[in-house]
C-alpha cells in the first residue's frame, strides 16, 4: 500500500513539474528566435539609422527608395560601410570616389578615341584622377552644401534654382579650372592657355546645357544632400568621357 502511494505520488509529482517546464522552453524559442532576427539589423552602424529617420522628416516622396536602400544594405555590407564613411568622413570619402569616377572615365574616353590600340597614356589618367580628388570632389561637397542652405526646400521652384546657379556659377567655373589647369599640365603657356578657352569652354558651356538640368533635377529633387555628390559623379562619368575627349585636342596657335 505505501509502495502504491509512493509510485502514485511520484507520478503526481512529475506530472505537477512537468507544465513548468514547457513555458521555459517556449520562453527560451522566443528569445532565440528574436536574437536571430536581430543580427541582420546589427550590422549597420547607429548613424546609418539616424540619418535615414532624417530622411524621412526631410523628403517623404525619397522615403520609398531610400527605404529600399537600407534593407539592401543590410544584406550587402559595402553600402553600409560606404554610408557610415560619408557621415564620418565626407569630403574625403566624396573626393576618392570622384578621383575614381573620372579614371574610369578617362580610360573609356581613351577606349573609344582608339588610343589602347596604339599608346595608353597612363600620365593623362593620373591628371584626370587628381583632378578629381583633388579639385571636384571637394567643391562638389561644399557646393551641394552651400545649395542646400540657400533653398532648404526640395520643391519644383527650388529645385530650378539649384539648377539655374549650377548652370551659370558653377558649371563655367569648374569647367575653366579644368581646361586651365589640364592645359598647364601638358606644358601650355598662358596665351595658348586663354586660347583653348576661347575655343572649348562656350561649346562645352552649351552642350552641358543639353545633359546637365535633366541630371541636376533628379539630384536635387529625389536625393538628400549627402549622397548628391555620389550621384552627380555617376552622371558625370558620361560627361567626363566627352570633356576629356576636349582636352586631349591640340593646343591652339597662338602664333
Amino acid at each position: 500500500m505505501c509502495a502504491f502511494f509512493l509510485r502514485n505520488g511520484s507520478k503526481a509529482h512529475h506530472l505537477w513539474r512537468r507544465p513548468s517546464i514547457e513555458p521555459l522552453n517556449i520562453k527560451n524559442h522566443i528569445v532565440h528566435h528574436q536574437l536571430r532576427h536581430s543580427k541582420v539589423y546589427s550590422r549597420l552602424p547607429q548613424s546609418f539609422y539616424r540619418k535615414t529617420k532624417e530622411l524621412e522628416l526631410s523628403n517623404p516622396s525619397f522615403l520609398a527608395f531610400f527605404s529600399g536602400v537600407s534593407s539592401s544594405a543590410s544584406k550587402v555590407g559595402f553600402v553600409g560601410w560606404y554610408l557610415e564613411k560619408l557621415n564620418s568622413r565626407p569630403i574625403l570619402t566624396k573626393s576618392i570616389t570622384c578621383g575614381l569616377i573620372l579614371t574610369s572615365a578617362d580610360i573609356s574616353s581613351q577606349t573609344i578615341a582608339g588610343s589602347l590600340m596604339k599608346q595608353y597614356d597612363l600620365t593623362r589618367t593620373l591628371r584626370m584622377a587628381g583632378y578629381g580628388a583633388l579639385i571636384v570632389g571637394p567643391s562638389l561637397h561644399f557646393w551641394f552644401n552651400f545649395l542646400s542652405r540657400c533653398f532648404p526646400k526640395r520643391d519644383v521652384i527650388s529645385t530650378f534654382k539649384k539648377i539655374v546657379m549650377g548652370q551659370a556659377v558653377y558649371g563655367p567655373a569648374i569647367n575653366s579650372i579644368f581646361f586651365s589647369m589640364n592645359a598647364a599640365a601638358q606644358g601650355e603657356s598662358s596665351s595658348e592657355i586663354v586660347a583653348r578657352l576661347k575655343r572649348d569652354l562656350v561649346p562645352t558651356v552649351v552642350n552641358g546645357l543639353m545633359y546637365w538640368p535633366i541630371c541636376d533635377f533628379i539630384t536635387f529633387k529625389f536625393v538628400p544632400v549627402h549622397l548628391q555628390p555620389l550621384v552627380s559623379n555617376t552622371f558625370s562619368y558620361v560627361w567626363n568621357v566627352y570633356l576629356t575627349y576636349m582636352a586631349s585636342q591640340e593646343k591652339v596657335s597662338t602664333v
